[in-house]
């Protein structure tokens, strides 16, 4: 992780420790840890009472950041990603043999959008990497839209970033990557 100022330095230190962030994204915050970890990751499928084998999204602000997790794509490819991330799409890719099932769950596909939500995207490149990215509550509950009901729902267990949620009123639509078809609108 790169990160140049101090409160940058400390958060990208929280997130190597196995800590959990809460952060704006295009339509409410999101939960978020170092997709490395599978301890952080444990701890938030935990906290939002969500099995594992359902997998989890990656947001990234770059391809290279979640290309250690999915199948190579052509340079066309990775910009119809980065295209598609401004309208909020996420993308069902193909994995890597390596990818671990605590991000993917039971499926051979790992779910990544190229955030273009402008707090959300600059923290990927802040930190250089990608993070785990799930909507900011219990399962089957209301998403958190401010940084108030995060700090309400969460306390100290997230460490919250104030921040201002994008104007989408759904979740991002996810796409199959090699059909295009919707799988969740």
């Amino acid at each position: 992780m790169v990160v140049r100022h101090a409160a940058g330095r400390a958060l990208a230190a929280h997130l190597k420790r196995g800590g959990l962030i809460a952060y704006p994204t295009e339509s409410c915050y999101g939960l978020g840890c170092d997709p490395a970890n599978r301890n952080a990751v444990k701890r938030i499928l935990k906290l939002k009472q969500r099995p594992q084998r359902k997998g989890l999204i990656l947001i990234a602000s770059h391809y290279r950041q979640v290309a250690r997790y999915v199948q190579p794509l052509a340079l066309h490819e990775q910009q119809k990603l980065q295209r598609d991330g401004a309208q909020a799409v996420t993308y069902l890719l193909p994995t890597r043999r390596n990818a671990p099932r605590w991000l993917r769950g039971m499926h051979d596909t790992l779910a990544v959008r190229l955030t273009a939500h402008p707090f959300a995207r600059q923290l990927c490149r802040s930190l250089n990497s990608a993070l785990v990215s799930t909507s900011a509550n219990r399962s089957g509950q209301r998403p958190a839209k401010t940084y108030a009901e995060c700090r309400r729902l969460f306390g100290k267990k997230v460490w919250a970033l104030p921040g201002r949620v994008g104007k989408r009123k759904q979740p991002s639509t996810i796409r199959a990557w090699a059909d295009g078809r919707i799988v969740r609108k």
